[in-house]
């Protein structure tokens, strides 16, 4: 009898605990899934920029929030140094401004953003506060102390093949045998091959955008961007873009962004649900045409840049150009929109902090509304006074041209803020120029005056010039695939006191004489960089002796401009083409660099008492090219057309 009491007992107290704990298990699970439930009440779609930083000169951030009925919230901060200035609503309920302001002493972490909604429901947000890693002196600039490498990513080298696709985005697939698919190059297949850049001569790298383009065709080249603050998974991610800027720091080397302020790609986010009646150019009218919005004659662009100078220009003209789309899947910016304008200023100081840039090459420059890329030029200088911005402006016409450089004395009074517009002129007159066969001195004197020019820009060592790039045909087939005219062409265009950029692959040669001009063939892959590649580039096997030997003439001029004050900064004096030759001089100090181009086919003596002026008689000098040195007397003798560079440097 007190065994069964004792087992009664015994269940009883067990009954309990069993009874204790299933209590305390349902309790632990009601908390995990309260929490669950919270993490999904809290979760914002988007807020941009992602984070922020502090130390800015301007202490103003304002937020773009992203999220359904976001709209109906008041949004709340508290954490020392931030304010909320102002809040707006959006055409659409879906997205909030918040205007807010960052003290100087504000301390670096995470706050929260509460929003509370008219039920009181509330959905939180925690934003984060970085400190800078240098101050905005730091941040230093291209200039024509550098040498800058033009890549385009997807056709330079695979360096992950594990990215090579995202099946969650439109274009999925990989042909290397199509010129407008994408191939698989990424941000990787360039840090692989930094020290083949860096020993070719280059301080500076340019890749073209490598922010995610979600696009249904042609996204390699990544100028339809579709996310402005996200890395393109196909390239890699953010960690490996900031390892490309850090790498390229240690060989005090480097980065420059591709930016685009012009347009957006017709897959960016925001297409489905646009902020404002005006976030883009013409934006009823594609409202109206959304269902069938592939018709070039809907986007109303005339693409007639000139209307930004052009003083008997019709109001038409100038909205064409300024407010018709670059293509039907090339939505144009509205910059007019203060929030945009806002959205895109942030964007572009974002990248700059958190990749430590060397420079902006700023697309489609006279596009977009002119006075808004002042204030956007003028915001970056402002806060990084020795940065560097490059401006795409296509056109041939010099007065254009140095209409856009910041200093330039402009009848209408507009100031540009932008340091380096595109030589366009100038990579003309060289080609045209070098290409004149009939008449000698005529084709040269297209350089002579290409460079006599220069007299109209505010700062001509700070223009940005090239030979060939990602849209236009390739040097060696715009000279005829004539190995000696490309190196008169390069080292011309290296010793003007200019910023000289080269494409990926000139020094190898490569061409697009197949079909000239073809956008996909000049951008075509990088040998070497891809797996079974029968050639590489890269070591040098599989070249031919023609393209080792331009390796060779690039590298060598390359590394010898690195430490050249005379091409950096020197004094230019050059003299007028005569018997088929032109003379260019730059001189600083006890450093003269002369660059004789010959266009001469017979052997030709000159007599070099033209030349007494710039003081070389008696002079040794070595040519930077074959190390042979040359006492400067009476005259020299040109053995072959081509280029002739020496220096008093020995």
């Amino acid at each position: 009898m007190k065994l069964l009491k004792y087992n009664h007992l015994n269940v009883l107290i067990i009954s309990v605990i069993v009874f204790l704990f299933s209590c305390q298990k349902r309790e632990q699970n009601k908390m995990e899934v309260t929490k669950e439930i919270t993490a999904v009440i809290n979760e914002i779609e988007r807020v941009e920029p992602p984070n922020w930083f502090v130390g800015f000169k301007d202490t103003s951030l304002q937020l773009l929030v992203k999220e359904e009925n976001i709209g109906d919230a008041i949004p709340s901060i508290s954490y020392q140094g931030v304010t909320i200035e102002k809040v707006h609503k959006a055409r659409s309920n879906n997205y909030l401004f918040i205007d807010l302001k960052i003290d100087e002493s504000t301390e670096v972490g995470e706050f929260n953003i509460d929003f509370t909604f008219a039920d009181s429901t509330k959905k939180t947000h925690t934003y984060e506060l970085k400190s800078r890693d240098k101050k905005s002196d730091d941040f230093i600039g291209f200039n024509s102390s550098d040498a800058i490498y033009l890549i385009t990513p997807d056709r330079f080298a695979n360096g992950d093949d594990s990215n090579n696709i995202n099946t969650a985005l439109k274009e999925t697939d990989i042909d290397r045998s199509d010129n407008y698919k994408r191939h698989g190059g990424d941000i990787q297949g360039i840090i692989n091959h930094i020290d083949y850049i860096s020993d070719l001569g280059f301080t500076t790298v340019w890749p073209t955008p490598v922010l995610l383009n979600d696009m249904a065709e042609s996204s390699y080249h990544g100028y339809a961007i579709t996310d402005y603050y996200k890395v393109d998974s196909r390239f890699g991610n953010l960690s490996e873009y900031k390892e490309l800027a850090y790498k390229l720091r240690e060989k005090d080397m480097k980065l420059i962004m591709d930016q685009v302020a012009n347009h957006c790609g017709i897959g960016h986010w925001w297409m489905e649900d646009l902020p404002f009646g005006d976030w883009l150019n013409n934006q009823k009218n594609y409202e109206d045409n959304i269902d069938n919005w592939n018709n070039e004659t809907n986007i109303g662009s005339n693409h007639r840049r000139t209307t930004n100078q052009d003083i008997y220009v019709s109001k038409a003209d100038l909205k064409g150009n300024n407010e018709g789309w670059f293509t039907p899947a090339m939505p144009d910016l509205n910059q007019r929109n203060p929030f945009l304008a806002k959205y895109i200023i942030q964007n572009s100081i974002w990248w700059i902090e958190t990749l430590g840039l060397g420079g902006i090459r700023q697309d489609t420059y006279p596009y977009p509304d002119k006075n808004f890329m002042s204030d956007w030029a003028g915001a970056i200088m402002h806060e990084y006074p020795n940065f560097s911005i490059v401006g795409e402006e296509w056109s041939y016409n010099p007065l254009i041209v140095g209409y856009w450089q910041r200093g330039a004395n402009n009848r209408d009074g507009y100031e540009s803020n932008l340091k380096s517009p595109m030589d366009f002129p100038m990579q003309k007159a060289i080609v045209e120029g070098i290409n004149e066969e009939e008449e000698w001195d005529k084709g040269l004197i297209k350089l002579y005056e290409g460079l006599a020019n220069d007299f109209h820009y505010a700062s001509p060592k700070d223009v940005f010039v090239f030979l060939d790039n990602h849209d236009k045909t390739r040097v060696f087939t715009e000279l005829w695939e004539d190995t000696s005219k490309v190196k008169m062409g390069l080292s011309y265009m290296l010793t003007l006191p200019r910023i000289p950029q080269i494409y990926y692959g000139t020094e190898i040669l490569m061409n697009d004489s197949a079909n000239p001009g073809d956008h996909g063939l000049i951008r075509s892959d990088f040998p070497g960089g891809f797996k079974d590649d029968a050639v590489n580039a890269f070591t040098g096997e599989g070249l031919n002796e023609y393209q080792k030997d331009m390796q060779s003439f690039i590298t060598k001029i390359l590394n010898y401009r690195k430490d050249s004050k005379a091409i950096h900064d020197g004094k230019t004096i050059h003299f007028a083409p005569f018997m088929g030759t032109y003379f260019l001089f730059r001189t600083k100090g006890d450093e003269t660099v002369v660059n004789i181009i010959n266009k001469n086919i017979e052997p030709i003596t000159i007599d070099l008492k033209r030349f007494e002026e710039v003081g070389l008689e008696g002079k040794t000098l070595k040519n930077i090219i074959t190390g042979d040195t040359f006492i400067w007397g009476n005259e020299i003798h040109l053995s072959e057309k081509g280029s002739v560079l020496l220096t008093t440097k020995i």
